[in-house]
């Protein structure tokens, strides 16, 4: 069996991949950081903040790993806790309020799964951002931009559009979990990659993604140009639409996914 699936989670989970904070940094103009839930605390896993983009303001969240392993540590790498997810809702009903669009960057192997995490509600964060997002009065998009892991990433990805980098993955599970679980055996995480369908062109061919971005001149200025303009003109067609017309494509798009399965 082709071992090609898992050559693409290696890529994803590179430690020389851009990060959220990297894609801020390059595509955003003027973007002021907001922090806290308001419940608990600030969670460095998550960043988020209003920005512009070609004018437009908008509400930029992302799941950041870090650069190095004292700033991974710091950013817990990239697994958010429950605070961080609520910390994006607050940003995420700010953004509805004032008709700002919301722009997630997601890169997480999974929410945080410690004790204190799951003492702190994790399973109802995740719950409660996937349905605010659902909903959502203003356009959302989000970019995975290299691990795309459970519901950790599903948190931050019920918009309109999802897009993914070429090599970044999409899965309920990381292969070595799915390894220990089907076969009991995480060394054959390779054939789990295989069965995932965690790829970006899977992805798409399943309706779980609409756009592969390549990754040609990853990291380079014309590599974030190219993803700004194609933010700028999505959101150009999506702020055109009137609420209910975008929540009930919202609403169809989850629908559909994995129809091609069956037709």
């Amino acid at each position: 069996m082709s071992k090609i699936a898992m050559e693409r989670v290696k890529l994803a989970r590179a430690n020389d991949r851009p990060t959220g904070k990297d894609y801020i940094e390059n595509i955003f103009e003027d973007f002021f950081e907001l922090h806290g839930d308001r419940r608990f605390g600030d969670d460095p896993a998550v960043i988020g903040g209003v920005a512009s983009i070609g004018g437009r303001p908008v509400t930029v969240i992302a799941i950041e790993k870090g650069h190095g392993a004292k700033e991974r540590m710091a950013r817990n790498f990239g697994a958010p806790n429950p605070e961080g997810y609520r910390k994006a809702q607050r940003l995420m009903k700010q953004a509805e309020k004032f008709h700002r669009p919301v722009l997630c960057f997601v890169d997480t192997s999974g929410a945080y799964c410690g004790v204190e995490a799951e003492e702190r509600g994790q399973g109802q964060a995740i719950a409660e951002s996937i349905s605010l997002m659902m909903g959502l009065k203003t356009p959302v998009i989000s970019v995975l931009i290299g691990e795309g892991g459970s519901g950790g990433a599903l948190a931050l990805a019920a918009s309109d559009e999802v897009w993914m980098l070429e090599n970044a993955i999409y899965s309920v599970i990381s292969p070595e979990g799915c390894a220990s679980i089907l076969w009991k055996d995480s060394s054959r995480a390779a054939d789990a990659a295989e069965c995932l369908k965690l790829t970006s062109e899977d992805a798409c061919r399943l309706g779980a993604a609409e756009k592969v971005i390549s990754e040609k001149e990853l990291g380079k200025e014309r590599f974030y140009r190219y993803l700004q303009f194609a933010l700028e003109t999505k959101l150009n067609e999506l702020c055109a639409l009137d609420c209910a017309e975008l929540t009930e494509r919202r609403y169809q798009r989850f629908r559909k996914i994995g129809n091609c399965l069956y037709t």
